[in-house]
C-alpha cells in the first residue's frame, strides 16, 4: 500500500494525526531486559502507570514546540489521548504549547497483554511453551494472550472511535496520542489493509517515540501523508528513540 491509500467517507476530520508517546521507562526496561537476556522486565508499575523517561519528556516538549509553530490550518483543534500515563503525559506536555485541553479516551489505550504483561519473549516461551505454539499457529494479528487482546481486538476499538470522529468532528483537525499497536491498527482500519500487508509494515518500519503519522482529507477521503515521521525532533535537544512497546513481547518474537 502506498501513501495514496484512502478511506472513502463523506464525513470526518480534515486532518487525523496519530502521535506515539515519548520514550517511557518501560521502553528502557524492555531494552535492558533484552540486553540481559532476562525473562522479566525490572519494572514494578502496572502498564497503565508507566512514566515517561527524561528523554521522553523532552521529546514531548520538542513536539509541542514544533506543533505550535505549524500554520493555522495544520494546528490541532482537538487532542485525544490514551489514559495510559506515558501517552497522556506526552499529550499534556505537547498540548500546553498549543493552549489546548487533553481529552482521554480509553479506546486509545495500549494493547492489553494480559498474563504476559512484563515478560520478555524469552520469559513467555519458557513459562508458557504451549502458548508459543498456539501463537505460531494463529499468527500475530489474531493471537490473543490469556486475559489479553489480539491486534484484531484493538482494531475494533479503533473502528468505534473513528465512527464517533466521523459523526462528531466533521472538518476538524484531530490529534490522537497513543501507542504503537494502536497506530498500526488505525492503518489497518483506515487503508483497508489485510493481515499480510499490516504485518509486513510492522516488520519493516519502526514507529519511533513521539513520531507523527498524518492523514489528510482529499476529495476521495483520508489519505496517508506521513508515517512514523520524527523529523520534528531534529531541532533538539530531544533525541529520536525507537524502543518497542511492552505489548510487543509475543511468545514467538
Amino acid at each position: 500500500m502506498g501513501l495514496t491509500s484512502v478511506l472513502h467517507a463523506r464525513r470526518g476530520p480534515q486532518d487525523l494525526v496519530l502521535v506515539r508517546h515519548g520514550e517511557s521507562v518501560g521502553n528502557l526496561a524492555d531494552t535492558e531486559a533484552r540486553d540481559a537476556d532476562a525473562e522479566h522486565l525490572d519494572l514494578s508499575a502496572r502498564d497503565a502507570d508507566v512514566e515517561l523517561s527524561p528523554s521522553g519528556e523532552e521529546q514531548a516538549r520538542t513536539l509541542g514546540r514544533w506543533a505550535s509553530g505549524l500554520p493555522d490550518d495544520r494546528r490541532p483543534d482537538l487532542v485525544l489521548a490514551s489514559p495510559y500515563r506515558r501517552a497522556a503525559d506526552t499529550a499534556r506536555v505537547a498540548a500546553q504549547e498549543l493552549g489546548l485541553e487533553v481529552v482521554l479516551d480509553e479506546r486509545l489505550r495500549e494493547r492489553d497483554l494480559g498474563l504476559f504483561d512484563g515478560f520478555t519473549g524469552k520469559g513467555i516461551r519458557s513459562r508458557w511453551p504451549e502458548e508459543a505454539e498456539r501463537r505460531s499457529h494463529v499468527g500475530k494479528f489474531y493471537y490473543q494472550p490469556p486475559s489479553g487482546e489480539s491486534w484484531a481486538d484493538v482494531v475494533l476499538r479503533v473502528r468505534s472511535l473513528l465512527a464517533d470522529l466521523r459523526e462528531g468532528y466533521d472538518g476538524a483537525r484531530v490529534w490522537l496520542f497513543t501507542h504503537q499497536a494502536v497506530i498500526m491498527s488505525f492503518r489497518y482500519a483506515l487503508e483497508g489493509l489485510d493481515e499480510v500487508d499490516l504485518l509486513e509494515i510492522d516488520r519493516t518500519t519502526r514507529i519511533s517515540n513521539a513520531s507523527v503519522t498524518r492523514y489528510t482529507r482529499t476529495d476521495d477521503g483520508l489519505a496517508l501523508e506521513e508515517f512514523a515521521d520524527d523529523s520534528h525532533l531534529a531541532s533538539g535537544p530531544a533525541r529520536p528513540t525507537e524502543e518497542p512497546d511492552r505489548t510487543e513481547k509475543a511468545p514467538g518474537a
